[in-house]
């Protein structure tokens, strides 16, 4: 080998030294980035100011992702985390949701008393009805005399449902051998002294009670008008 050879073997070596240190260093500064940064996690920002008192639901956050380590401990990383409570105090537009942020909803109000019905599972919002939701109670008359046509009636607008119970079947009432047995469910709400009333007559008297579910920050006001229906009147 002449020392043009040698010169050549020289320049290889040093050219893969050269590489090999490159290399490395690439690596290193990956490793690096991935120490500072880390694995990505869910997180919720708010996505405008909402009062405090105010009920949460999940329209009012965005879903981001960031670094594990940049994430507080009591950082909300799962909604269903919100059901049932509202804000302490304001919560700002931008800032990451919290759990020291929220509390549970107290379950009443002044003036109101906790009530529980059976509601017919065919007839409820199945799977939809969880507590914290707002309702509408319909329930359906019988005529009160022979030819009197049958009425569908708004009991109660905006019924605060506390608490879901397990399915249960129903056995038929005794003398009745047409009624074929039913699964129902126990609702537990919240409601005023009057609304109270209202829906224990209609689970005792009506032919039948459903429950329609209300979307977060809709009017439920229903005009007296409008709370009574009959398909003949329907024009």
């Amino acid at each position: 080998m002449n020392s043009r050879q040698r010169r050549g073997v020289i320049l290889l070596l040093l050219s893969v030294v050269c590489a090999l240190g490159a290399f490395a260093g690439v690596l290193s500064v990956i490793s690096d980035v991935k120490s500072k940064v880390g694995p990505e996690v869910t997180a919720y920002r708010l996505k405008s100011d909402v009062p405090p008192y105010t009920t949460l639901s999940t329209g009012q956050f965005e879903k981001i992702k960031m670094p594990e380590r940049w994430l507080s401990d009591n950082a909300v990383t799962d909604l269903r985390e919100i059901q049932g409570k509202i804000a302490v105090t304001t919560l700002e537009a931008g800032s990451l949701l919290q759990s020291d942020m929220i509390v549970r909803q107290p379950a009443l109000q002044p003036g109101q008393q906790e009530v529980a019905i059976m509601i017919d599972s065919a007839t409820g919002v199945a799977g939809k009805i969880t507590p914290g939701a707002a309702v509408n109670v319909y329930a359906t008359f019988e005529g009160a005399r022979e030819g009197d046509p049958d009425q569908s009636k708004i009991i109660v607008t905006n019924a605060k449902v506390l608490d879901v119970g397990e399915l249960t079947a129903l056995k038929p009432d005794e003398g009745n051998r047409t009624q074929q047995p039913t699964d129902a469910v126990p609702i537990t709400f919240a409601l005023s002294a009057l609304d109270a009333q209202r829906i224990t007559y209609a689970e005792s008297f009506a032919k039948r009670v459903r429950l329609a579910l209300v979307a977060p920050g809709s009017d439920t006001t229903v005009p007296e008008r409008d709370r009574t229906y009959e398909l003949a009147k329907d024009k």
